[in-house]
């Protein structure tokens, strides 16, 4: 999938010299990058077991997870800076080569080759995994958790930059500082998932964190001036805090819990649930801003994180200390 990312990335900059790039161009560039992306991650998770011991998949989720708060926080800033100095075209062209580097790192791995898997209709393998998921008595209500949290994360960082402007009065630097408090709350997410998980379970560490950012949630729509957008900040934040601790402990769980043969199918299916709720959230809270206000509909989001705990005390997850204790 890299090499598929390298290509179409790299396509830009030659179609950009040719005088041949087109909107069409880039719309297909975000599409089959998009896909790319999808299917890396599906496999860059089902992968991670092979590499190392169970009893190092959480401590390794969560570096991984560092590592993507680093970059998600750092890069906007970063690009914006080579940009300035070598000019969009060519930060593209980095782009590619960056995911060229990638490539070449992952072909010096050790290769496992799978079992050939007998000729089965994809239809039917799709069905499997979203069986063992459904029926499974703690996946399930994780999968619900997930989807809730991605649903509100979605609808927030969309009202976000609208509502610091129109009702706060922010400038784009304030604005900049805020979202980037999301980034610095998945690191520290990430650095306290395996100890909060060693402490008190990986069960509980769901249910306190998720019930700890649901509740600070609530302070996010008392900002009404740049005198208090420290509300906003720690908000943000510890929502973000939350999200990455409770991703960190579901995935894990799912890798060592799933069938090894069933352990693509079985990312695919959360992947395509719980991402599928993001542009949904995004959208709705447009259509609730326009219709209620910016200030009723960030009220509204930010009471629906308290949802995601709530899907986790209404299930089996709630008796247990941690998610492993059940087995199927």
């Amino acid at each position: 999938m890299d090499l598929v990312r390298v290509v179409a990335m790299g396509s830009i900059p030659v179609a950009w010299w040719l005088d041949r790039l087109t909107f069409g161009h880039l719309l297909l560039t975000a599409l089959i990058t998009g896909l790319a992306t999808v299917l890396f991650d599906i496999a860059n998770s089902t992968f991670l077991p092979a590499l190392v011991s169970k009893d190092e998949l959480t401590a390794r989720n969560s570096l991984i997870s560092a590592t993507e708060a680093v970059t998600q926080t750092g890069a906007p800033s970063v690009s914006g800076l080579l940009i300035k100095i070598v000019g969009a075209v060519d930060v593209l062209v980095i782009d590619s080569v960056s995911y060229l580097m990638s490539a070449v790192t992952l072909w010096t791995l050790p290769e496992r080759r799978p079992r050939p898997l007998p000729q089965v209709p994809v239809r039917a393998l799709i069905r499997e995994g979203c069986a063992f998921v459904m029926r499974h008595p703690v996946m399930r209500p994780c999968v619900i958790w997930a989807t809730v949290s991605n649903f509100f994360t979605a609808a927030l960082m969309a009202l976000t930059p609208l509502y610091l402007v129109r009702e706060v009065g922010a400038s784009p630097t304030v604005v900049g500082l805020v979202i980037a408090a999301d980034g610095a709350g998945s690191l520290i997410g990430s650095m306290v998932a395996t100890r909060l998980s060693a402490w008190v379970g990986t069960a509980r560490a769901m249910i306190v964190s998720g019930a700890l950012g649901g509740a600070t949630a609530l302070v996010i729509p008392m900002t009404t001036t740049l005198g208090n957008i420290g509300y906003f900040i720690v908000g943000n934040a510890t929502v973000a805090m939350a999200v990455v601790i409770g991703s960190i402990v579901t995935r894990t769980h799912r890798q060592v819990e799933s069938p090894p043969e069933l352990l693509s199918r079985v990312m695919a299916t959360v992947r395509f649930i719980s991402w599928g709720a993001l542009p949904v959230g995004a959208f709705l809270s447009g259509v609730l801003a326009d219709s209620l206000g910016l200030r009723t509909a960030l009220w509204m989001v930010c009471a629906g994180f308290l949802l995601a705990p709530a899907v986790l005390m209404m299930s089996t997850v709630r008796k247990l200390r941690d998610l492993s204790e059940v087995r199927v």
